[in-house]
């Protein structure tokens, strides 16, 4: 069952095709919780109206997944939802994602220090409940609790996650699975 629980204006949200290839990335501008329905700021050009979507609408504390289907009404960019997720699920979709953040802050003992220089990471996918993001090599420690800064579609995000498992892809970068945790903002 689709419900709308949160405020999702002005949230961030990617938008994939139904294979999971990102098409877009927009802001939500309006939502109507009683229809289910969501205006948003742009729809993917490769979007008509009828063709299903997914969305992954980064929300505070976690990201909300959906899946939608375009409605054009007049001049307005709609997506009705007709399917969706708002707890976390151990089986949450990962969307492949490319763009750079900013480590800005090592949290601990709910107290953020901040970094001198900020790490600039590359996510490389994104869920409902985590992300996978590549830094340089040996940055971050399993167990790491960090805040991370993105901006898309001109809105910036701060999300608190933390480090469950890195993996070493090369002399130069590795690969953090990270959760995220209640507070984000």
């Amino acid at each position: 069952m689709v419900t709308l629980s949160g405020d999702y204006t002005d949230c961030p949200i990617l938008i994939y095709d139904m294979n999971n290839n990102q098409l877009g990335s927009t802001v939500v501008t309006n939502h109507d919780k009683k229809a289910l329905r969501i205006e948003v700021r742009q729809v993917p050009e490769s979007l008509n109206s009828g063709d299903g979507c997914r969305l992954l609408i980064l929300t505070t504390p976690a990201p909300c997944e959906y899946q939608g289907r375009i409605v054009r009404e007049g001049a307005g960019k709609v997506i009705a939802l007709h399917h969706g997720r708002e707890k976390e699920s151990r089986s949450d979709t990962r969307y492949k994602v490319s763009f750079p953040a900013l480590i800005e802050n090592l949290v601990c003992d709910d107290k953020a220090y901040i970094l001198h220089t900020p790490l600039e990471v590359e996510l490389v996918n994104v869920s409902k409940s985590g992300m996978r993001l590549r830094a340089p090599f040996y940055s971050l420690l399993n167990k790491d609790v960090f805040q991370i800064r993105m901006k898309i579609s001109g809105q910036e995000k701060l999300l608190i996650a933390k480090v469950t498992n890195y993996m070493d892809k090369n002399t130069k970068t590795s690969e953090y699975g990270c959760r995220f945790l209640i507070g984000s903002k």
